[in-house]
């Protein structure tokens, strides 16, 4: 069954490209169902040929940028772990039980803009899992002694991220970056904040009650479901959540006018690692800018551009080099990171990039390479849909940032839509000195 949707999914893909025609507005492979329930919790259901089996998507649009509050940082991905601990109805061990018993798979994961807490299970134990997902959600509940234990649990997360060079980099980059705006933390927050967790029981129980809440949740089921049914299940298990969600004020991020750098020594082995990150704009699927900044990362960066066959393949003067826009609620970053073989070659690798740069705004990119990155990701993005789990974790981000699933068909519509002189102008607004960042770490016993 899963070659024969490859294979479907193949035959689109094929047909798409070779018309020549837009992505349009039926880019997405699946039928999709939605329903917004009377408290704003939305829900949508995609049935696909996953035979017997259900993704299970709890989609909370709050992550640790929505961590406003000075000195409290990092509960976002607290309530990742905390939600885990149950309710009085079904306590932690109660919850992991029944989810064994199930042959159920259920985790959580956290970012800049979203937690996401997701189960696969068998369609038989649709009920089960719903009652156990609504449960916690409406009615999470801990004591002191077990929040004391997670925030002790976070904080040695913290702690084990110090032994990579790369969490210690994105630290130093994300506080040099922004100023003001609460990207300045990283998801797990400031480290002097979460070591002070521990004494901020109260706060987190107001946390809880302000985000999750029906209105800043989606629902996402996708596999072997019936969509009427489905929805009067939700209807009978969160029908009575109460709405009350307020969203945060976020302050913005002042304009950047001069570039910003710092340097990094790390205590182990490591070779060097430079990351120059640029303010991006923030995610919109019909803007064109956002779009070209997308397309533009792989271009100009990606395995098949010049500066990667020249200083990866030829020279061999990195290890790596790869450039990414990371699609963010508000405006974000985007990131070139490359791992150097020699520091003495810093500056000339530096100095490659800003010549990569540099003829991206003098000279439009080739139509064909544009066209075939273009086809690339449309690609790339089609033949994740084989399975309930893989089509469900490629839309949430495209929901937790917009909002709407129809914003996977606008995207890949603007995507098709960019032109050469769409990335030329985006390089000449986003890709100056004056908007950048420039990150680097040497260890302390180099490789």
């Amino acid at each position: 069954m899963r070659s024969f949707i490859l294979i479907c999914i193949f035959m689109m893909l094929i047909f798409s490209l070779s018309s020549g025609q837009p992505v349009g507005e039926n880019f997405f492979p699946y039928q999709t169902y939605q329903k917004v329930l009377s408290n704003g919790l939305k829900v949508i259901v995609i049935p696909m040929q996953n035979p017997g089996l259900v993704a299970y998507y709890s989609i909370v649009r709050t992550g640790s940028r929505d961590e406003y509050a000075p000195g409290h940082s990092g509960f976002a991905h607290f309530f990742e772990h905390m939600m885990f601990r149950g309710t009085k109805k079904y306590p932690g061990p109660v919850y992991d039980r029944i989810m064994t018993e199930m042959g159920a798979n259920a985790n959580a994961f956290t970012s800049s803009d979203l937690t996401c807490f997701h189960i696969v299970h068998a369609k038989d134990h649709l009920d089960q899992v719903m009652e156990l997902e609504s449960d916690r959600f409406q009615n999470l509940d801990y004591e002191v002694a077990d929040f004391k234990t997670e925030a002790g649990a976070v904080l040695g997360e913290y702690l084990k991220g110090l032994s990579s060079p790369w969490s210690l980099l994105r630290e130093k980059l994300m506080e040099t970056a922004f100023t003001t705006h609460t990207y300045r933390h990283t998801t797990i927050g400031f480290r002097q904040d979460v070591e002070a967790m521990p004494t901020m029981y109260d706060y987190s129980r107001s946390f809880f009650k302000s985000y999750y809440r029906p209105e800043n949740v989606i629902l996402l089921l996708v596999g072997d479901l019936n969509p009427d049914e489905t929805f009067t299940k939700v209807q009978q298990y969160y029908g009575n959540w109460q709405p009350g969600y307020v969203p945060p004020a976020i302050q913005p991020e002042p304009a950047q006018t001069a570039e910003r750098s710092a340097e990094l020594t790390f205590s182990g082995k490591t070779l060097p690692i430079m990351t120059i990150a640029y303010k991006a704009p923030a995610f919109n699927p019909m803007d064109k800018a956002v779009a070209a900044s997308y397309l533009l990362g792989a271009l100009l960066f990606g395995e098949n551009s010049e500066i990667y066959k020249k200083l990866v393949i030829r020279e061999q003067s990195v290890q790596f080099i790869q450039a990414n826009f990371f699609a963010n609620r508000d405006p974000g970053l985007f990131q070139i990171s490359m791992m150097i073989k020699n520091e003495n070659d810093i500056p000339l690798i530096k100095g490659e990039i800003d010549r990569t740069i540099q003829q991206a705004q003098t000279e439009p990119i080739a139509l064909e390479k544009l066209k075939n990155q273009q086809r690339r990701i449309r690609y790339a993005f089609l033949m994740e849909l084989d399975t309930a789990q893989k089509t469900a974790s490629r839309l949430v981000s495209f929901l937790a940032l917009t909002g709407e699933l129809e914003s996977v068909d606008e995207f890949f519509a603007t995507c098709d839509a960019v032109t050469p002189e769409d990335l030329q102008a985006a390089a000449q607004k986003f890709l100056v000195p004056e908007k950048r960042t420039v990150i680097s770490l040497k260890g302390g016993n180099n490789l």
